[in-house]
């Protein structure tokens, strides 16, 4: 039987997911129908990302953090 943190994370996942479809198909038809996107607040296309990766395991979240701080890491810096 699976525990009720793996059933929260399947479930943080799911919602993530639609929440990425929905808002982010609504973004782009509102985006290409020539109507004004800036009434729309940034978080929310970001808070579907954080669903997602609350959704994901505690080894996934750690990955996710080092491809970031790899990814937006200065040329320069080591």
């Amino acid at each position: 039987m699976p525990s009720l943190e793996q059933i929260y994370r399947k479930l943080m996942l799911v919602i993530g997911a639609a929440g990425v479809l929905v808002n982010y198909s609504g973004f782009l038809y509102l985006f290409f129908s020539d109507r004004s996107t800036a009434a729309l607040p940034w978080f929310l296309l970001v808070s579907p990302w954080i669903c997602i990766f609350f959704g994901l395991t505690k080894v996934q979240q750690v990955a996710v953090l080092h491809w970031f701080a790899q990814k937006f890491r200065l040329p320069n810096a080591k």
